[in-house]
């Protein structure tokens, strides 16, 4: 899936945040130095052809270019002490021959620390990210943007296998003046800081599993669009699964009650969710299923937010020795809700991005893959003019991912 705009600091409905790890991941990084230890990774992705490059209607003549990506990312970690200090720093440089202006440079950093004590552990990231990619499904342009973020988190081991935690988290949102999306100023309607403060009560099932239950509040200001402020509350239960578990990652389901500031904004009370697993049955296969339930700010004063509702699924097959084929799929529905005594259009309208995808790959390496993917993508939309399709296709060459 593509990255979402902003899932308001991850405490209300995102995978619950797990400080004993079972294994160093320092321990199991690709390069030594010194204390320092890092695994570093870099791919070229998506060297090919999009048949879409503004995601416009079949009537504006859709424009094709060649594109071309490369992913720069180096995971890092160094023990002080009993401490654990990491980091990732994760640059993207996307190049487009004929559009030159949908060029850009895509930075993501991370820096925290990881303090264990006798029985209390103080943990903390900062992170940044300065990109100009679209913010989610419902925004078409490649938006400048940049997020500031700060979290912490203090968790008591309370039993062998009980932990009481308090975590906190900000962030800052802020649009580039000339981020703009069909007339709107997205500076205007989107920059905003969203804090976020949650209670929670985690227990170790097996060394491999964990469940974690939270209660949460959260606020979202807008600077220039304070129509738009909302505050809310939420509880969500949340599943860890170790890395040498059978099944692996993360999954939550909760619940939100949304408090908008304005009276003509309506609120939503329902239900939340956040999973990324994979399950490898056999060394031969690998199934991965991510889904999302969230509220989302949109771009439109209008429509000022919608509930979406994500699901998608792969599946890597190994074919012939070290050539291996993967299929996936992806389905994504913006509820939008509207607000009262608005001039709309489209009243109760509802977006769907369907995408499917699948190729074919070949290890060359333990850590060298090349592979040749092709991927459509559709939304559908009873807003005249902004539904489209398009496909992209090329090959790819990874290492270390």
């Amino acid at each position: 899936m593509r990255r979402n705009a902003f899932l308001t600091a991850a405490l209300i409905c995102s995978a619950s945040w797990a400080f004993a790890q079972s294994a160093d991941p320092a321990a199991t990084a690709k390069i030594h130095v010194g204390p320092l230890a890092l695994t570093p990774a870099i791919a070229l992705t998506n060297i090919g052809v999009d048949t879409n490059v503004f995601n416009e209607h079949s009537d504006a003549s859709p424009k094709k270019d060649f594109t071309m990506t490369v992913a720069l990312k180096a995971d890092l970690w160094m023990h002080v002490g009993r401490s654990l200090v990491s980091g990732t720093v994760t640059e993207d440089l996307v190049y487009y021959k004929t559009y030159s202006a949908e060029r850009s440079v895509n930075g993501s950093y991370r820096a925290g620390a990881l303090f264990p004590l006798n029985r209390l552990t103080l943990q903390g990231n900062v992170t940044y990210l300065n990109t100009r990619d679209r913010p989610g499904y419902e925004i078409d342009a490649r938006s400048p943007r940049s997020e500031l973020g700060y979290n912490g988190a203090v968790e008591l081991r309370a039993f062998p296998k009980t932990f009481i935690a308090v975590k906190a988290a900000r962030v800052n949102v802020d649009f580039a003046s000339d981020a703009r999306y069909l007339g709107t100023s997205l500076r205007a309607e989107l920059t905003r800081t969203g804090t976020s403060a949650a209670a929670s009560f985690r227990y170790a099932l097996t060394p491999l599993t964990s469940v974690t239950l939270s209660v949460g509040r959260e606020q979202d200001r807008f600077v220039y669009s304070p129509l738009r402020d909302v505050d809310s509350t939420g509880v969500q239960v949340d599943f860890a699964f170790d890395r040498f578990a059978i099944l692996k990652g993360t999954a939550s389901i909760g619940y939100r009650d949304l408090q908008p500031q304005s009276a003509g904004v309506p609120g939503y009370k329902g239900s939340t969710a956040a999973v990324d697993l994979w399950y490898l049955p056999s060394g031969a296969t690998k199934l991965s299923v991510q889904a999302l339930r969230n509220v989302e700010h949109s771009f439109d004063i209008d429509r000022p937010y919608y509930l979406l509702t994500s699901l998608g699924a792969s599946l890597t097959q190994q074919v012939y020795r070290q050539m291996f084929a993967v299929g996936r799929f992806g389905v994504h529905r913006l509820d939008y809700r509207d607000r009262a005594g608005a001039a709309i259009d489209v009243s109760n309208l509802t977006d769907f991005v369907h995408t499917y995808g699948g190729g074919l790959g070949y290890r060359l390496g333990t850590d060298v893959r090349l592979g040749l993917n092709i991927d459509w993508e559709r939304r559908t939309t009873a807003v005249q003019g902004r539904d489209y399709e398009g496909l992209r296709y090329g090959m790819a060459l990874t290492y270390g991912q």
